[in-house]
């Protein structure tokens, strides 16, 4: 297993729900403030921003994705959920996460498959 594990990608209908996962593995420590993003990509096309969460909880989103979206992060930080609501087509992509702490490391996750179809 790497750094981040993902989980939560699936085949849905349009207007369904998912919710993805991701945990940093117990190996990897930060001393300062954690930031977690989601990022998706289509193959072929630059990877997108969808959302940030940041250690003290400020949330940030994608125009595209803002009011379905809901990213949060358990109590210890270690894992950040990312909660896909009324899902279109077009948020068929991999997605996939990013760990970083403020004294500049960071990590990515391999990534979970979402598809949704019309």
């Amino acid at each position: 297993q790497g750094e981040l594990v993902e989980s939560g990608g699936d085949s849905v209908e349009a207007g369904g729900s998912l919710r993805l996962s991701c945990t940093v593995s117990k190996a990897i420590t930060c001393a300062a403030n954690v930031n977690w993003w989601w990022y998706r990509q289509v193959q072929g096309k630059e990877r997108e921003f969808v959302s940030l969460i940041t250690g003290p909880g400020t949330t940030t989103y994608a125009v595209s994705v803002k009011g379905r979206f809901t990213i949060s992060q358990d109590a210890a930080k270690t894992t950040v959920f990312l909660q896909m609501n009324s899902l279109k087509p077009e948020d068929t992509a991999m997605y996939r996460c990013r760990w970083s702490c403020a004294s500049g490391r960071e990590y990515w996750g391999q990534g979970t498959q979402v598809t949704v179809s019309s």
